[in-house]
């Protein structure tokens, strides 16, 4: 049995998308942001019984038949690759693009499209630096670019849907504060569009949207 670590309002959203596209039975374990407000009795990052599973004290966290793998990008490769079918890569080739996609996203987009999010529609941490948030989408413009140009045949690898959509379109999704963005880059905002009309996308969001903010 899979078991998924973290609360739906975390990168744990991007595993749970994926083990509904699979049809994966999963038990889900919330773990909450030590940073957060946390309910009573529930496990947050810090919590000791948390840190035996993830010494690093950050969600998502699997634990798969013994199996224990931190990182969300890299867990939705593993569940992709182990299950099989259309998700997964075809070839070591797919897998390879696969691989980049899920890099490319991490360091080209995450950290600018997340501060976009932070600095237009909520800072948890301080007040909103409009400032900050338009450098990052000056910096994300060329980023965009790239994409836009790679979803010539409407996804990311072999033409078909796959988990390197759902890892990439899970981070561009924090930079939809910033529609200009996405008015530039057609094919992004078509491709983002599809992917969070499909029925495991909308089944996780609404799970999220049930948990408090």
């Amino acid at each position: 049995m899979l078991t998924i670590y973290g609360v739906y309002r975390s990168r744990a959203s991007r595993n749970i998308w994926l083990a509904e596209e699979l049809g994966i039975p999963f038990k889900h374990v919330p773990v909450i942001q030590h940073y957060r407000p946390v309910p009573a009795g529930m496990l947050h990052t810090r919590s000791p019984e948390f840190l035996k599973v993830n010494p690093n004290g950050h969600i998502p966290s699997i634990e798969d038949d013994g199996l224990v793998l931190h990182e969300s990008l890299a867990i939705n490769l593993y569940l992709a690759r182990k299950h099989g079918g259309p998700l997964a890569p075809k070839d070591i080739a797919e897998e390879g693009q696969m691989s980049m996609w899920a890099l490319w996203a991490a360091t080209e987009v995450e950290s600018n499209a997340l501060n976009v999010l932070y600095n237009r529609v909520g800072n948890p941490w301080g007040t909103k630096d409009t400032k900050s948030a338009d450098a990052s989408v000056e910096a994300l413009k060329a980023p965009f670019s790239v994409l836009d140009r790679a979803l010539a045949d409407g996804f990311l690898v072999g033409g078909r849907f796959t988990v390197a959509d759902i890892n990439a379109a899970e981070v561009l999704r924090y930079a939809l504060a910033a529609p200009e963005l996405f008015d530039a880059a057609p094919k992004v905002k078509a491709w983002l569009a599809a992917c969070q009309a499909r029925p495991a996308f909308k089944k996780m969001w609404a799970a999220r949207d049930q948990e408090p903010a």
